[in-house]
């Protein structure tokens, strides 16, 4: 099978593969790249993630992307609108027209001596194989396992009557109106949807948070949730995404190095070397 080459295979059409491919297109426009989306459609976790009550656990002013600032008042964004804000993003920057969905990658290799990945993928659709390769690989589907959420073996889960449901896969058809209802964990998950069911139980007996760890909450109101319109901390939030390849969180002291990660280093000297590559009659 015929290879097709691309100079950047990204992998994952959700909220980092959006923004990889932005900076890809901004930064080196001479490179060709390509995304590969398993799935039916973008936006990765805030696309599956369906739960009630699912929404940013960070603030969107620094969880959003520096060419594009969040422009809502609403600091924790619900999933349906962060999902809008992707799409809205990847159809403004031509960026969905370079995506390929349902394709799933089984396996990469490596050649140092042609000094480029070929990637063997699958078509979900078809399921025939496609082949690609390409001068950098680059990875951002995420820490999840979108085809199967992590649960615990719970001994004697035979023997329960009632629905399992792990969040992750939560579908519409869930009726939870009336029933008794545990919601294991302390997480953000847990936190968001807990007052999401309470609404819709019986009593408060009727809903049972499960934990192995104590956990601090402290109370926020809905006022609380947004910032004040022409506040100048809200203001300050969007001045300070001026940078190109990150964003500056939080006011330093006079004189301060700023010091890169090291993730946000190694993806400069990437897109460096991609740059360069015509110079060097690289690929």
């Amino acid at each position: 099978m015929r290879a097709n080459h691309i100079d950047v295979l990204i992998v994952g059409a959700g909220l980092a593969g959006i923004g990889a491919a932005y900076q890809l297109q901004t930064q080196c426009p001479e490179k060709t790249y390509l995304i590969l989306e398993g799935r039916e459609q973008l936006g990765g976790t805030w696309d599956q993630f369906r739960y009630p009550g699912i929404r940013s656990d960070s603030d969107m002013y620094t969880y959003s992307y520096s060419a594009r600032p969040w422009k809502s008042p609403k600091v924790f964004a619900d999933g349906p609108s962060i999902l809008a804000y992707i799409r809205e993003t990847a159809e403004a920057e031509g960026i969905d027209q370079k995506i390929r969905y349902r394709h799933r990658v089984e396996r990469a290799r490596w050649s140092s001596d042609d000094a480029r990945w070929t990637i063997e993928a699958r078509d979900l659709a078809t399921g025939e194989p496609a082949v690609f390769t390409c001068s950098f690989f680059y990875v951002c589907a995420g820490y999840y396992d979108h085809a199967e959420g992590y649960t615990p073996p719970f001994p004697g889960r035979e023997r329960f009557r009632g629905r399992i449901v792990h969040p992750q896969h939560w579908t519409p058809d869930i009726d939870y109106d009336g029933k008794r209802v545990v919601v294991i964990g302390s997480g953000a998950t847990a936190v968001t949807l807990v007052p999401e069911l309470a609404p819709h139980l019986p009593d408060e007996e009727a809903l049972r948070p499960l934990r192995r760890a104590a956990a601090e909450l402290v109370e926020a109101h809905p006022e609380q949730q947004v910032l004040p319109a022409g506040g100048g901390v809200r203001r300050a939030l969007r001045e300070v995404r001026t940078q190109k390849f990150g964003d500056r969180v939080a006011a330093r002291p006079r004189g301060h190095v700023r010091r890169r990660s090291l993730q946000h280093r190694h993806v400069c000297r990437a897109l460096r070397e991609l740059r360069d590559e015509r110079h060097r009659g690289g690929a």
